[in-house]
């Protein structure tokens, strides 16, 4: 069985992660940071989410020897000039706190008129094999932000976004095939899928 480095502790980005990839790649088995022993993780100070990613699969690509991959995603809205976008994990200031997050995401547009609070998930995977081929793929998700948390699955700003392909749920209200079909991270990793197969030489 392949084994692929992702470097994430979110549980929900590796189950995530593996459904998908298993579709496209067959066998194949995701490890997280939490599976390898603990490396110095480079601060994610790239003001993109492709250099953030990057940064994040070649530190895991050197440390763990594995093919890696790492993502870096976030809300980008309009109202706020498409913030917070890379800062959307630590919005609210450490500690992460999804909830904090949400709460100052909806004290910053409580005043915004709901013809105006449109906004887009933004995904950037990056993939790194230890002999030093790269691939960078970028998915996206259009839709806007309520007034109210609702859902209790996904995570981050889930509760709080409709995505424009499902326009009567938030994304965590889904279920986990729906919204793999049309996030942001599943666009990009349904990109990327077929170029990894071919890297990791699987069908």
């Amino acid at each position: 069985m392949t084994r692929v480095f992702l470097a994430s502790r979110n549980t929900k980005k590796l189950d995530e992660m593996q459904r998908i990839l298993v579709e496209h790649l067959g066998e194949v088995e995701v490890v997280g940071l939490d599976d390898v022993p603990a490396y110095d993780e480079p601060v994610e100070d790239e003001p993109t989410f492709t250099g953030n990613a990057l940064l994040k699969a070649r530190a895991g690509a050197a440390v763990t020897g594995l093919p890696s991959l790492a993502d870096d995603s976030g809300l980008c809205v309009d109202a706020l000039n498409g913030m917070p976008g890379v800062l959307s994990a630590r919005w609210s200031g450490p500690p992460k706190s999804d909830d904090r997050n949400n709460e100052l995401l909806l004290a910053q547009l409580s005043d915004v008129p709901d013809e105006r609070r449109g906004a887009h998930f933004a995904c950037a995977v990056a993939f790194c094999h230890p002999d030093g081929r790269e691939v960078v793929v970028e998915g996206r998700m259009d839709g806007r932000v309520i007034r109210e948390t609702r859902g209790s699955g996904g995570f981050g700003y889930d509760v709080l976004f409709v995505a424009d392909d499902r326009p009567d749920l938030t994304t965590a209200e889904l279920d986990r095939a729906d919204k793999d079909a049309i996030s942001h991270r599943g666009r990009a990793l349904r990109e990327i899928a077929p170029q990894l197969a071919t890297l990791l030489g699987s069908r």
